[in-house]
């Protein structure tokens, strides 16, 4: 294992087989600041999950003992363990395994070779969504960032999901669209535009990566999952059906 220190503690996993590539991954991070730590195997990975709590993790998926998709399954089948973000690393590039990837809850997919500039800049854009400060420094006017949609409460602050009083672990790229629809009601935005806006127009996510991530978030808020109403032949919003609560103001 390998680790660094941070001032704001943010922490990344690195979980790759290859050694030269875990040691430029740790190098560059730790001198962008972050507190990283390292693992070659998707045994070694889970375990430091859980003891070295990371708030991203890179994971390569051809992994030794097992595959990163196996990896980031019982990360998010794991219900009491505190939710990273995950980012896959693979040299496959196809638009099924992107999908698939998002489909088991990833929050951004890197296929190799990778920019490293970019991929720390990736890195630090995801922490800015899941870090409370970073998120006050973005709120919109008045600081209105905690919403009842229904069934559904949403705390944007913290992170937090609530479907009827219970917490459903949503993504952070999960969280970011849920607060968009919220913040922009009654505007229906097509796939390009969510991509531009909520995934920053990453390069090799395509519509079908859109429709992966709002059927897999459907599916984890239950009967909440109606709030998002699909626009045949365009796009998405937020369902009219509910009225939004705005229970918190900063």
């Amino acid at each position: 294992m390998t680790s660094g220190k941070s001032n704001l503690d943010r922490r990344v996993l690195v979980v790759d087989d290859e050694p030269d590539v875990r040691e430029l991954l740790t190098y560059n991070l730790t001198a962008a600041g972050f507190t990283v730590e390292s693992a070659e195997t998707g045994t070694a990975g889970l375990e430091a999950v859980q003891r070295f709590a990371p708030d991203v993790i890179l994971l390569d998926l051809m992994l030794p003992d097992m595959p990163g998709t196996e990896v980031c399954r019982r990360i998010r089948g794991d219900g009491t363990s505190r939710q990273p973000a995950v980012v896959m690393l693979t040299a496959k590039g196809d638009e099924i395994d992107r999908v698939v990837g998002f489909e088991l809850g990833a929050d951004d997919y890197v296929v190799k070779p990778f920019s490293m500039r970019e991929l720390v800049l990736r890195v630090g854009a995801i922490l800015r969504g899941r870090h409370p400060a970073a998120a006050a420094a973005s709120r919109p006017v008045g600081g209105r960032r905690r919403y009842v949609v229904g069934p559904l409460d949403l705390d944007v602050e913290t992170h937090h999901a609530f479907v009827n009083g219970q917490e459903v672990r949503v993504s952070t790229l999960e969280m970011r669209l849920l607060a968009h629809l919220i913040e922009h009601r009654g505007r229906v935005w097509s796939r390009q535009q969510l991509l531009d806006t909520v995934w920053g127009c990453r390069t090799g996510v395509g519509a079908r990566t859109i429709d992966a991530h709002v059927r897999r978030l459907r599916i984890k808020l239950g009967n909440a999952g109606s709030v998002l109403q699909t626009i045949r032949g365009t796009g998405y919003r937020l369902s009219p059906e509910y009225p939004i609560i705005i229970k918190d103001q900063g």
